[in-house]
């Protein structure tokens, strides 16, 4: 399993622990002892003291920050108000719910969530082939027959020389970018203009939502030395006040876009597509063969590059 996923997985322990360790004399509050707790839990005991010593002071820098801002994590209406800590199963992020860590008071019918990450951004990987409607998928309005005509030759090309031979490698299709990844994002940049022209209002805000979850929530990424701390606000659910007792600073709502202003390859790039929205939204769709061998589907590494200047910020500097 790959290091990044290891790390990541450790750290989202260390959250729920060290939110835990602080607020267990506050608050009842209590520990969803679920299969991914038992996974991160693994991966957090097999670094040295030392490296879980990091995990733990960074989860704990980003944990006085939250409590600070969302007052119900520490305030329960009485005893039976138990504020449940969780860690959420991958499948989650199937679904467009990007959280990892989620802390839960029924009684209040209120929750909050964290996507944690360990020193990377991106936001989402998915496939294009000629059986994935990424219209249809992501944004809730179907592709053309047009777009499936322009990739399917393309993508049929590439089954037939896996059936021929399950061992060929991309690297022996001669000039691939030009062959292969040219002419799909081409296609696929085509097929969003169209999408969004023909779905005003749509297609922009449904992009977004599917990249970054149809649920607020926080971000927290940890990285050398320092967290930093994000607040997807979409729907005005973060930052609410318990009764009298106000949040310590305020988050404002993000605004989410509302139509495609142009869709360019990056400079010097023949793999990377980058999308502007309006309300100050960027993203970039880098695709690449996600393993050595030639297959018929295509990833997408696609990541947040600007967010608008309403989104929320905090970065807090870490010793240890």
């Amino acid at each position: 399993m790959a290091s990044q996923t290891i790390n990541g997985k450790a750290f989202e322990y260390a959250l729920l622990f060290e939110f835990y360790e602080r607020l267990k004399t506050i608050t009842s509050v209590s520990i969803t002892k679920n299969e991914p707790y038992k996974t991160a839990i693994g991966f957090f005991d097999g670094f040295s003291e030392t490296e879980q010593e990091t995990f733990r002071i960074t989860a704990s820098a980003s944990i006085n920050f939250l409590i600070d801002i969302e007052p119900r994590l520490s305030n329960g209406i009485n005893e039976d108000d138990i504020l449940v800590l969780e860690l959420v199963s991958d499948q989650a992020g199937q679904t467009g719910d990007v959280r990892d860590v989620l802390m839960i008071r029924s009684i209040q019918k209120w929750e909050i969530g964290i996507s944690a990450k360990n020193n990377h951004r991106a936001v989402k990987h998915s496939r294009l082939s000629n059986k994935i409607n990424f219209g249809e998928k992501w944004l809730g309005v179907s592709c053309s027959d047009n777009y499936f005509k322009e990739i399917n030759p393309i993508f049929d090309m590439l089954a037939d020389l896996r059936a021929k031979d399950k061992t060929t490698k991309w690297t022996s299709i001669d000039n691939m970018r030009q062959v292969v990844y040219l002419p799909i994002l081409d296609a696929f940049r085509k097929e969003l203009l169209r999408l969004d022209k023909e779905n005003p209002n749509i297609v922009a805000e449904n992009l977004v939502q599917y990249l970054i979850g149809n649920q607020d929530f926080y971000k927290v990424i940890k990285g050398k030395k320092k967290v930093e701390i994000q607040a997807y606000n979409l729907h005005g659910t973060l930052n609410l006040p318990f009764e009298k007792i106000k949040p310590k600073a305020k988050i404002p709502k993000l605004k989410l876009p509302t139509r495609l202003i142009e869709i360019v390859y990056q400079e010097n790039s023949t793999t990377t597509l980058l999308v502007s929205l309006n309300e100050g939204w960027q993203i970039s769709f880098r695709i690449h063969n996600a393993s050595t061998r030639v297959e018929p589907s295509l990833k997408f590494d696609i990541n947040l590059v600007s967010a608008p200047h309403t989104l929320f910020t905090n970065h807090i500097f870490v010793n240890g």
